[in-house]
């Protein structure tokens, strides 16, 4: 090619980028162009709105991601943990939890499925990181009095090691810290958080910080996870709030506002197993016995927003003898003891400690007080003390090293009790959850303020796909549109959101979409559960199937009778998606609303049936499963609510 036939293209091209320019891109021929003007400048709302733009993604400033994470986790850090046998720390979990393989605590290859978007490492406030010191003999723990004899004990054979144990369960139980200052605790928390900020990287993956406080009155859990949203600058100004400085959550709210005043930052906390606190978790009076008043109302949903509705051990969704028209409400169900296995459960207790249970209480605080105390968002977690974040059912891990994958796992006990009847086994551990959090982008930020306006929902260990929004006027054939979302957001309110006084004559309109973890189950239905008030101050409940999968029909009442069915097959540990559906779509309007009564809507998604980990586990190692837990399950996703207020 000669140099002209090179040459005429190029000068082509010029002419025409010049003549598509326009005045935006021309500048006076005696102004020179400066760095400023060659600068990205961040496009406003308020700019789009002046002018006409062909980009509609341009002004787009609404959650359009949804992130996968595990809120609840632990690492060789804790106690419960590091002592008995967990080698696996914080370098490690983070590693897992961003897909990478890495080797068990009892010497297996284990990696996820797909990486999780975020992970929270919530090590226990008390004697964190007592393990590791043990290991290493640190020498700060032995210039601790305490530190040095429990080192002893540890290095002394089992009975030192019993020993130990009692002495740490001692202190847990009257509350004293055995340690002679908060010094080791510090060093450990500032090493943790530096670690983190090494695996944080916004957009992809979010090392998110955190800790356990661990309340276990007389046995009976009250224990809240406690989740920050910013970095090391602002966490360093603080050391993790224990048992040991107060039992009662109102101090740890304390805590929590007291760290927001001193390092200008934000933090939450999360409440998790009621189920096991026997009757205590989402009580009708604090913690001292007195009444609820407005103020501790108001104060308790400030700074627990979220609770945790299902994780290892136990779904804490519903009761079947609370809901006993709700043919699902049986699930993964814990519920003859507290935490420690110290006192039986009693009927009268369970209202105090499931998630719809304490809603509708909720509604009834609510009118008494003038504010809502349970006006909470759900998410789910694993609690695994394994630095292991596995939640399918044919890749689970188990909660300790001694519950991880093996032939004679499934009869060991996680709740030792001296009554037979008390006791909980491995058999039962449940390979839950995850939490899911609607948010414009991966920051832990982002993340953060999600959970904050309960923007959230809980799966059960699966990545179920679910968004839901409400509004007066959404049309039937809205929730088919592209822009969905979009209008959701201008004309409603997403999933932790609030409705206000109704228009007359309207009734709330919801928009839901389901869409099926892409490996794995396909959906069997999609459920409404509402409850609400009446002019007695009474709360009630009532569950409507709003969309179905496989053409079956939803009757008068709101019901699908007609079960799935089921492709299980108990002695291979398989399933087909022959049946269900890849993704349900629901328009429904509330048939019974009555404008004058507070209530609540959230959405449950159910799975069609798969194995679960202990079939799985049968047909891998050859042996026969276990009967007190069932062959199959229907994993699920439970979305936050949406409130209505007269």
């Amino acid at each position: 090619m000669k140099r002209s036939d090179r040459v005429l293209p190029v000068l082509g091209c010029l002419a025409i980028l010049a003549a598509c320019a326009g005045p935006a891109f021309a500048y006076p021929q005696d102004r020179v162009v400066t760095k400023e003007d060659l600068q990205d400048r961040v496009v406003t709302k308020e700019d789009l709105a002046e002018q006409r733009v062909y980009s509609p993604y341009a002004a787009r400033n609404y959650p359009d991601r949804v992130l996968f994470g595990d809120t609840h986790f632990h690492t060789n850090l804790s106690f419960d943990a590091g002592l008995v046998g967990t080698t696996l720390g914080v370098d490690e979990g983070y590693r897992s939890a961003r897909g990478e393989k890495v080797i068990s605590n009892s010497g297996q290859p284990v990696q996820l499925i797909r990486p999780l978007d975020f992970l929270v490492i919530t090590d226990h406030a008390e004697m964190i990181g007592l393990a590791p010191m043990i290991h290493e003999s640190n020498p700060a723990l032995l210039a601790d009095p305490w530190g040095k004899w429990v080192h002893e004990r540890f290095n002394a054979g089992p009975e030192g090691r019993m020993e130990a144990f009692q002495n740490i369960i001692e202190a847990g139980v009257t509350g004293i810290n055995p340690f002679s200052s908060d010094e080791l605790a510090r060093n450990i928390w500032l090493d943790f958080l530096e670690k983190a900020e090494i695996y944080n990287e916004p957009g992809r993956f979010s090392a998110m910080t955190g800790f356990e406080w661990s309340s276990t009155p007389k046995g009976n859990n009250l224990h809240r996870v406690v989740v920050f949203r910013d970095g090391v600058a602002k966490t360093r100004q603080t050391v993790p709030f224990s048992l040991y400085d107060s039992q009662d959550p109102e101090d740890l709210w304390k805590y929590l506002a007291g760290y927001e005043k001193k390092s200008g930052g934000q933090a939450l906390a999360i409440p998790h197993n009621g189920n096991v606190s026997n009757g205590l978790m989402f009580a009708d009076k604090t913690f001292s016995g007195k009444k609820l008043s407005r103020a501790y109302a108001e104060a308790r949903i400030r700074w627990e927003p979220i609770i945790e509705a299902t994780q290892i051990k136990g779904d804490g969704e519903a009761h079947p003898l609370l809901s006993p028209e709700d043919e699902f409400a049986d699930y993964e169900t814990w519920d003859v003891t507290n935490l420690a296995g110290s006192a039986p459960k009693e009927q009268s207790m369970l209202q105090y400690e499931y998630a719809r249970s304490a809603l509708k209480l909720g509604l009834e605080l609510g009118r008494k007080t003038g504010a809502n105390p349970y006006k909470f968002g759900l998410i789910g977690a694993t609690d695994t003390h394994t630095a292991l974040a596995t939640t399918r059912e044919e890749n689970f891990f188990g909660k300790y090293k001694s519950t991880e994958p093996s032939p004679d796992r499934h009869n060991r006990e996680v709740i030792p009790a001296d009554d037979p009847a008390l006791r909980v086994t491995t058999s039962q551990e449940v390979a839950s959850g995850l939490t899911a959090v609607w948010a414009r982008e991966n920051t832990r930020a982002e993340i953060f303020d999600a959970m904050k306006r309960k923007e959230v929902y809980a799966t059960t260990g699966t990545r179920i796909r679910v968004r839901v929004f409400a509004g007066w006027d959404f049309q039937a054939d809205e929730v088919s549109r592209p822009d969905f979302i979009a209008q959701g957001y201008r004309r409603g309110v997403p999933m932790g959101g609030e409705l206000r006084q109704a228009p007359s004559g309207k009734a709330p309109a919801f928009m839901v979409r389901a869409l099926r973890d892409p490996d794995g189950a396909n959906l069997d239905r999609v459920q409404v559960i509402k409850g609400w008030l009446d002019k007695k101050g009474k709360s009630h409940e009532r569950i409507y199937d709003v969309a179905v999968s496989d053409g079956r029909k939803i009757g008068a009442d709101g019901r699908a009778r007609e079960a799935v069915g089921s492709t299980v097959e108990v002695a291979k540990a398989t399933y087909t998606n022959t049946i269900g559906d890849a993704l349900l779509s629901a328009h429904w309007r509330d048939p019974d609303f009555d404008p004058k009564q507070h209530a609540f809507y959230y959405v449950r998604v159910l799975e069609i049936p798969t194995p679960r980990w202990t079939t799985y586990d049968a047909v891998f190692f050859g042996i026969e499963r276990p009967d007190n837990v069932p062959a199959t399950i229907q994993d699920r996703a439970y979305t936050s609510p949406i409130w209505y207020t007269p």
